[in-house]
């Protein structure tokens, strides 16, 4: 036998202690993208009937996974599940306008149709935006679970307890990092490799502000680092690439990284850039 009873007896013990809050993580990516199909893809859906339809299989599929993984009282799921749904159609609007504000910013994308079909920008609003609603009800685990699901699958990882206004634009994605306290403002354009976390990361600061604040009209550019829950970056600034900011950016400012390039010939390369160790 490759292991012990005793150590089966363990796992299996550990198991039923943690079975609560646990549920089916295939059941989460079924309602995640389900509920992204209702929405904005065509799915050879032409009724109200239809969509009706799915609403009730997405409503019933939230509600078996709220019940699952938080506490198992019946009425409390149910009525999570009421107020989600209550709040869709403010999540839907929202994001329509962030759908809006890549096609009129986003010089290599030609149509709205586009963007729902590949843009993992999008996607990734999308995961955080009905996450942050599932977060603000105060309904445990699923946020999160939900979440990661989305930067598994975009490589955007933002914590549903961040504040994002309206009009919100990833440019690209793959590698951005938005911290759990961060509070965005509209129309705030962002690319990929940017961080915006925290200073400190004791265990201590845990329910304390440690991440930054966006205000409105800001662009970050590629790889910039911003850190700090008393760091603001004020409105209609531009945060050039691979800057780090640990300090408040005043409103309409520029912002960028001073490098050196060096241009040579193609040649022998100096000694010190063939060194081997």
């Amino acid at each position: 036998m490759p292991v012990s009873l005793d150590f089966i007896g363990n796992i299996l013990q550990n198991k039923k202690l943690g079975s609560h809050g646990f549920f089916d993580k295939t059941k989460m990516e079924t309602f995640v993208t389900g509920l992204y199909n209702t929405l904005f893809l065509p799915q050879h859906i032409d009724t109200e009937e239809q969509l009706q339809q799915d609403f009730e299989k997405l409503n019933k599929a939230l509600f078996e996974l709220i019940l699952s993984g938080v506490n198992h009282d019946e009425s409390w799921a149910k009525k999570q599940t009421e107020i989600f749904f209550d709040e869709l159609s403010n999540i839907y609007h929202t994001l329509i306008l962030d759908a809006g504000s890549i096609l009129e910013f986003d010089p290599a994308t030609e149509s709205l149709e586009e963007i729902l079909l590949s843009y993992p920008g999008f996607f990734a609003t999308y995961v955080y935006r009905i996450s942050h609603q599932l977060w603000m009800q105060e309904v445990n685990t699923l946020p999160r679970v939900i979440s990661e699901y989305g930067h598994s699958k975009t490589g955007v990882d933002i914590h549903p307890g961040a504040e994002i206004g309206k009009h919100f634009f990833i440019d690209h994605g793959t590698g951005i990092v938005i911290g759990e306290t961060t509070v965005i403002g509209d129309h705030v354009k962002i690319y990929q490799g940017v961080t915006l976390g925290a200073l400190n990361v004791s265990k201590e600061f845990a329910n304390q502000k440690r991440h930054p604040n966006i205000e409105d009209n800001v662009i970050i550019y590629s790889g910039a680092t911003i850190l700090g829950g008393n760091t603001t970056v004020g409105k209609d600034s531009i945060i050039g690439g691979n800057v780090w900011i640990t300090q408040n950016v005043p409103a309409n400012s520029l912002v960028y990284n001073k490098s050196e390039i060096k241009i040579k010939d193609n040649g022998p390369l100096p000694e010190s850039l063939t060194f081997v160790i």
